[in-house]
């Protein structure tokens, strides 16, 4: 099992990233995958989840950010617009066990974890 992030850089506020989670080792069908960010001296906390049928955002990216799903490249990606400096974080993707979804922001849910992808909002 593997997680790829990309996608990250900087932009200033009010710019636009996409980042991509691509999966190896199993099928996007199966599994929920999150987006995390983590601030430097700020706890990991949960940004948008998706799984089959449903998607939930974070209420600080709500209507900023999209969460979508390919299977057919086995890829998770997380539109980002109009991006905030309190956006700056390093993203990562992570693949979740069975979970309630109202549980989808608590990290110990998820088994797997990428790399991280920064993104800097600054001007």
């Amino acid at each position: 099992v593997q997680l790829q992030a990309s996608g990250g850089g900087w932009v200033q506020p009010g710019g636009s990233l996409r980042l991509s989670c691509a999966a190896s080792g199993f099928a996007l069908d199966d599994y929920g995958i999150g987006w995390f960010r983590q601030a430097p001296g700020k706890e990991r906390e949960g940004v948008a989840f998706i799984n089959v049928s449903r998607k939930f955002y974070a209420v600080s990216v709500k209507d900023r950010f999209t969460i979508s799903r390919d299977n057919a490249k086995n890829t998770v990606y997380l539109q980002m617009n109009n991006l905030k400096p309190e956006d700056t974080a390093v993203y990562c993707c992570a693949r979740a066990a069975r979970l309630p979804f109202s549980l989808w922001r608590v990290t110990s849910h998820y088994a797997y974890w990428g790399q991280g992808t920064q993104v800097t909002v600054s001007s």
